[in-house]
This record gives C-alpha cells, sequence and structure tokens, in this order.
C-alpha cells in the first residue's frame, strides 16, 4: 500500500545549503509548487495531487515556523495562517483516501464490514472534495504571490546549518524524546499521536535548515514518520468502524480488532527497535546538536538575532551591552553568572520596542521581552527579569508599587533594579550613539563608586545624560558614583 507519508517532493529538492544558506530558490520554490500544485489538484481532486499540494504547504508552513523563532515580522504567521484552512480540508480528504487503502488491504472483497467502510469512506470523499475545492477557491492566490517576492529575501538572511538552527533541533529534540518516554510509558493512542507530531516538528527543523544532517538522517526520520503515521492510520481506522457501527457482531469485530491490533503492534515493534537503547537512533541525532555551553551560546545568538529584526540600530544596543557587562564586572564581585546573562540580554533587546513605538518604546520593550518563549537553558523567570531590566533603562525609575515588579521575591526585585541601574548608565554612555565612550574601569574608594570612561568628556552632551542616568545606579547600590575620563594607553 502507498503510504500518505511518501515524501517524494521532500526528498527531491533541497531547501537549504551549508554554503549559501536558505537560498531565494528554497522557499519561493516552495511557495511556486503551492500555486504549481493548486491547479493540478483542483482539476478532480485525486489522491497524489491533493498528497503533492499538501506536501508543498507543509513545506513553506514549517519554513515559516522555523524563521519566526528568530524573525519576528508578521508576514510569516499571516502566510502560515493563509494555507492553514486548505492544508486542514486537504488533511481529512487525504485521511479519507488512506483509509480506503487500509480498508482494501485489511479486509475481504465480499466482506459486509468492508463494503459498509468503503460505501461510508466514498460519501465521505465526495463530501469533502467540495469542502477542499471550495477552500482551493478561496485560497487567496495573489496575496501569495507578494509574499513569494518579498519572504524569501528575509529567509535568505539566516544561515542554514548554522547554531542558531541546531539549537532550534535540540528544543524539538527535546520535546520529541520526552513525548518518546511518555508514550512508550503508557501505550495510549493519545501518546503515540502525539508523539508522531513532536517527532515531525523535529524533522521539519531538520529537513529545512540542518542540510547536512538532513542528508544523514532523512532515510530514518522518514521511516520512523511512517511508522507512526500508520499507526495513527490504524487508530483512525478502527474509531471509524466503531463510530458508524460497521461491525455488527462480537465475531466479526473480535476478527477485525485482531488484524489492526497486528498491524499496529508490528509497527510499535518496529519503532522501538530503532529508538531503544545506547545505540537508538535519539542518541545518534542527540550527538549532532549543541552540548553544555554550546547550548548557552547558542541561545544567546537566538535572541540577538530576533532583536537585530526589531531594533533599527542595534549596533547601538550592543555597545550597550558591552559597556553595561564593564560595569557590572566592576561592581559587583564576585560575579552571578546568571545575572550577568539577564543584564546582557536586557541590554541586546532594551530597543526592540522602537519598532512598535519610538516615545514610549521602553514599555513596548518590556511587552515584547516578557512574552517571548524562552530558548532553551532559558527559564520563562530569566526570561521576566530581563523584561524588567530593560523596561527601566529609562523613564521612570523602578518602585515597589509599580505592576512591572509585583510578585518578585525580595532577592529578584533588588537584582532586577541594580541591573536597571547599570543598564540605564551604560545606555546613557552611548547616548549619542556614536561610541564614543569606548570602555569603562570601575573601582571603589571610599565608599563610593569610581568610574573611568575612555572617550568621555565632562563638557559634552553625553555628560549630562550620564549624570542624570547614574542616580537611580545610586540608590540601587546605596553609594555614591562619579564619573571621569580614561586616558587612552598609547
Amino acid at each position: 500500500m502507498a503510504s500518505r507519508r511518501q515524501d517524494s517532493l521532500m526528498s527531491a529538492t533541497p531547501i537549504t545549503t551549508a554554503n549559501s544558506g536558505l537560498r531565494k530558490a528554497g522557499l519561493g520554490f516552495w511557495m511556486d509548487r503551492v500555486l504549481e500544485e493548486c491547479d493540478r489538484t483542483g482539476v478532480d481532486l485525486a489522491a497524489d495531487p491533493v498528497h503533492d499540494l499538501r506536501v508543498a504547504l507543509r513545506r513553506c508552513r514549517s519554513i515559516a515556523d522555523g524563521l519566526r523563532v528568530m524573525d519576528p515580522h508578521p508576514a510569516w504567521k499571516e502566510m502560515k495562517r493563509a494555507g492553514k484552512r486548505l492544508f486542514s480540508q486537504l488533511g481529512e480528504l487525504r485521511d479519507a483516501q488512506v483509509m480506503e487503502e487500509w480498508v482494501h488491504r485489511l479486509g475481504d472483497p465480499d466482506d459486509l464490514v468492508t463494503g459498509t467502510l468503503l460505501g461510508y469512506l466514498a460519501s465521505r470523499e465526495a463530501q469533502l472534495k467540495q469542502q477542499a475545492a471550495q477552500a482551493l477557491q478561496e485560497f487567496d492566490r495573489k496575496q501569495w504571490r507578494r509574499w513569494i517576492t518579498s519572504l524569501p529575501p528575509r529567509a535568505a538572511r539566516m544561515r542554514a546549518g548554522s547554531a542558531l538552527f541546531k539549537h532550534l533541533a535540540l528544543e524539538r529534540w527535546t520535546e520529541a524524546h520526552e513525548l518518546h518516554r511518555r508514550a512508550l510509558r503508557n501505550r495510549s493512542q493519545l501518546g503515540f499521536h502525539r508523539l508522531r507530531i513532536g517527532l515531525k516538528r523535529f524533522r521539519y527543523i531538520v529537513e529545512n535548515f540542518l542540510p547536512e544532517q538532513h542528508a544523514a538522517w532523512s532515510g530514518d526520520l522518514k521511516d520512523l514518520q511512517d511508522l507512526l503515521g500508520e499507526v495513527h492510520d490504524l487508530d483512525v481506522l478502527w474509531a471509524t468502524a466503531l463510530r458508524i457501527k460497521a461491525l455488527p457482531d462480537n465475531e466479526t469485530r473480535a476478527r477485525w480488532h485482531s488484524r489492526i491490533v497486528e498491524e499496529r503492534v508490528r509497527r510499535i515493534e518496529k519503532y522501538r527497535e530503532k529508538m531503544l537503547g545506547q545505540t537508538s537512533l535519539w542518541q545518534t541525532w542527540r550527538a549532532e546538536l549543541p552540548v553544555g555551553k554550546q547550548i548557552e551560546s547558542a541561545a544567546l545568538s537566538r535572541l540577538k538575532r530576533w532583536a537585530s529584526f526589531l531594533d533599527p540600530d542595534f549596533r547601538h544596543s550592543m555597545r550597550v551591552a558591552r559597556l553595561a557587562l564593564q560595569l557590572y564586572d566592576g561592581l559587583q564581585r564576585p560575579a552571578n553568572s546568571e545575572q550577568r546573562s539577564i543584564l546582557q540580554v536586557a541590554a541586546l533587546l532594551h530597543d526592540v520596542g522602537r519598532s512598535k513605538d519610538e516615545k514610549g518604546h521602553h514599555k513596548a520593550t518590556y511587552n515584547l521581552i516578557r512574552r517571548l518563549t524562552p530558548p532553551l537553558s532559558w527559564s520563562q523567570e530569566k526570561i521576566r527579569l530581563a523584561a524588567i531590566v530593560a523596561r527601566y533603562h529609562r523613564g521612570a525609575l523602578p518602585g515597589a508599587r509599580q505592576k512591572t515588579l509585583a510578585g518578585l521575591a525580595p532577592g529578584h526585585r533588588q537584582a532586577a533594579v541594580q541591573l536597571a541601574g547599570i543598564l540605564r548608565l551604560a545606555n546613557a554612555f552611548d547616548s549619542e550613539r556614536n561610541g564614543q565612550v569606548q570602555r569603562l574601569e570601575v573601582s571603589q574608594q571610599n565608599g563610593f563608586f569610581l568610574i573611568a570612561a575612555q572617550g568621555y568628556s565632562a563638557r559634552d552632551r553625553t555628560a549630562e545624560k550620564v549624570a542624570a542616568a547614574r542616580h537611580l545606579l545610586e540608590v540601587a547600590y546605596r553609594r555614591p558614583v562619579m564619573v571621569k575620563p580614561l586616558k587612552s594607553e598609547n
């Protein structure tokens, strides 16, 4: 029986290359393919064209899913949503067509149950074809063509095979591996269904963004997807037979149940052979993905990439982050690595709100950051703290009664205020956005902090900003702060 998961289109045309990144020909190819397959599918909605159109749509939607993690442009979500109804309608139709294949395979031609199921599925297929034809007619091809012009160049800004995509693949691997553990523990239909979806999400990241790994893993990934997909098909077939009362007596029910269970168990055992033990495919895949410090580094790179799409002057934010870390290292001894990473991210992301609202961008920044899904190695609490620190890089001073700080433990509240004081001062040192202040050195003398700034002058506009910005730092550390020029070393 031909599986509905025979992804001939997917394996025939790679979307990425390791050297050139996400080429325009990659995403553009699949978006063009959607329009071509719409024309071919609309003739009679036969099984093969329906499958090929779903493959092309799935490619586009899965690429959008991967890229919008780092590129927050709304067009990715809009493009994905535009194909959702068509994709879903075609999916229901394809399910009915595949179920017919299973009935022919499992049932005898003269069996009353076979005839009942085929009659029901034929009627169901005709109804679904009408709905799919309507969805095809409503699909906005003009808008899709506009996205073909605008989205592939954005995709080309991402380099395929990079640590960013390996980090994203590790997230998907972690999620799928947990679903694997649950499925084998409870052995429920729902557990294997969720595992199929989790493994599919991992597969899509690999095939779209990790060309070297895809070349090595594609066969196994496809085989596993087929096995779990067929398990799901069998579960749906059995549920359908029961729902439409196609099994007239206990003997017939036992006979069909035995056939379906036999096929289902065979596939689950094949899955277990590949996926259990020290030499399982899980371990093979994990060995090629980030470990240790690489995970933290890639998470930071992902957040930087996300910010670079939103911040109109990201070079300024990178300078502020460098100055903020210099201040932190001089003020906080011994250093707290978690606080330091929160400060770094807050500094890198502190101006993303300018993409929404220039005047109140610090508030927009807070909302954008706190709504982020934390990358692997980050928690929701750390993301929230980074959002709070970024929120107070300018504007009103943080106070205990403000909602932003509500619910924070006293230790976290104190750390957030101190880090916000550091970020506010670092931002003031580059208030002219020209990189004039290049380096900061901090020392403690007679109960106050002395900050020596290379490139700083007490007579220019930056000095005014610095004088105002240092107040929060003085309040947070309960010490006066003095600033002086640092002579360049010749």
